[in-house]
């Protein structure tokens, strides 16, 4: 069943196959994007606006939201999520919500500053 709601695409940004420095250390290769449709990207708890502000020495602007996907999306902790011109970390693992409404929901985290 198709949840009425989840209408948005993001961009599932992952580290490539490692590659070495000029060290000769291994380093996270180019990124791979996967188009995600049929998602929703909320603040949590239905808040207005999640976001945090901390000034110990300089502005800093933490913003969380929660992704809700398809069920099945290839989602893991180490992905970022790109969605209106914001790039999100995974913050924790995704947690996938079987029922009439099956869902994968993600933490999503996005730090400045």
């Amino acid at each position: 069943m198709n949840n009425p709601y989840m209408t948005e695409e993001v961009e599932r940004l992952r580290p490539g196959p490692p590659t070495l420095d000029p060290y000769g250390n291994e380093v996270p290769g180019p990124d791979e994007t996967a188009l995600l449709t049929g998602c929703a990207v909320l603040p949590p708890d239905g808040q207005a606006a999640a976001s945090t502000e901390q000034t110990e020495g300089r502005d800093q602007v933490v913003v969380v939201r929660v992704l809700f996907a398809p069920p099945g999306s290839d989602l893991r902790a180490s992905d970022r999520i790109r969605h209106a011109g914001s790039t999100y970390q995974v913050h924790g693992l995704p947690s996938p919500f079987p029922g009439p409404l099956a869902h994968v929901a993600v933490n999503l985290r996005e730090v400045t500053g």
